[in-house]
């Protein structure tokens, strides 16, 4: 069942809002898991690093379906949704690693190796959250050309 009327502006604040619940709990536990860090210090790092996120998202989203309006090929391949994933969790590590490095007191390299855990993990999320969120919502118009490179 999908439901109906999600684009644009609204569509994009509940894809933000439920991607970055879910990667709240989810990276808290991961990073927890990883660093030996305790609860509240990782979710602490886990909402700071989901502040910027949002902002990373909504900013790439943008640009994504700006790009992916331009395009003659309908639909949301598997391609399209690899690129989509990679695209989104490359920027996003480049922010990521100097504020992980910071919180918890780590070198860069430390961040890294942190980062790249946690990326492993994000890249499969982001790719299997965009689909389930697409099946629910339907696709966005920008992947049906329906927006004629206004979206």
């Amino acid at each position: 069942m999908q439901l109906v009327g999600m684009q644009g502006v609204k569509r994009r604040v509940i894809y933000v809002g439920l991607y970055e619940f879910i990667a709240i709990v989810l990276s808290a536990i991961l990073l927890k898991l990883m660093s030996g860090a305790g609860v509240a210090e990782s979710l602490g790092l886990a909402v700071a690093a989901s502040a910027v996120a949002i902002i990373w998202n909504l900013l790439f989203n943008s640009l994504f379906e700006r790009w992916e309006a331009s395009r003659k090929q309908q639909g949301r391949t598997l391609g399209v949704r690899i690129l989509h994933a990679i695209g989104f969790e490359g920027g996003l590590l480049v922010f990521l690693i100097p504020l992980v490095a910071w919180w918890y007191s780590v070198s860069f390299w430390q961040a890294l190796l942190l980062d790249l855990g946690l990326l492993i993990f994000f890249l499969v999320y982001t790719f299997v959250f965009t689909w389930a969120f697409d099946r629910i919502f339907g696709l966005p118009a920008s992947a049906n050309n329906q927006c004629a490179g206004a979206c």
